[in-house]
Formats: structure tokens, sequence, C-alpha cells
């Protein structure tokens, strides 16, 4: 196996996308992604919540935007996303 194809594997990255709830922190936005899953014992359809914490390097996210983040390296503690873009202000 060549090393070109280590790279194209290791390229595929989770995505997601959600809202910012929070930007007061320097460089990190905090985005809540909601998705809707059937319930394990009725199978009613549920949302369910998750909060990420999102690296911002240029501060363009504010609270209410529509973004897109990606995977990536730890950045800190809880800190193992990054911005890729906004879809909506």
């Amino acid at each position: 196996m060549s090393e070109s194809d280590n790279h194209s594997e290791a390229g595929l990255r989770k995505t997601r996308v959600g809202v910012v709830t929070s930007d007061a922190m320097d460089k990190t936005i905090v985005i809540e992604v909601r998705r809707r899953v059937p319930h394990p014992r009725f199978k009613k359809i549920v949302k369910r919540t998750s909060t990420f914490f999102a690296h911002d390097e240029t501060g363009e996210a504010k609270v209410g935007d529509r973004v897109l983040i990606e995977e990536t390296r730890p950045m800190s503690k809880r800190k193992c996303w990054k911005l890729k873009e906004v879809l909506s202000h």
C-alpha cells in the first residue's frame, strides 16, 4: 500500500450540523446538535441533544448561527472539533 492510499483513508472525518449556543470563550464555540431517534422500548421518535465544543480560529460564528463542524485532533480536554463553515446567520 502506497503512502497516498493512507492519506485518502485518513481524510474521512465525522461532521455534524448544529446551532451555536455560546461564543463567550476565546476561539471556542459551543454547539448543540439535535437528532431524532426511536425510543428503545416504545419506538416513538424522541429528540436527543448533544453538546460539542469546537475551535473557531477567526471568531466568525455567533450565537444562533447554524454551523458545520468537523472532527479533528484533541485541542484541549473537551475540544476535538473545529468549525468548518457557517451555514446560516
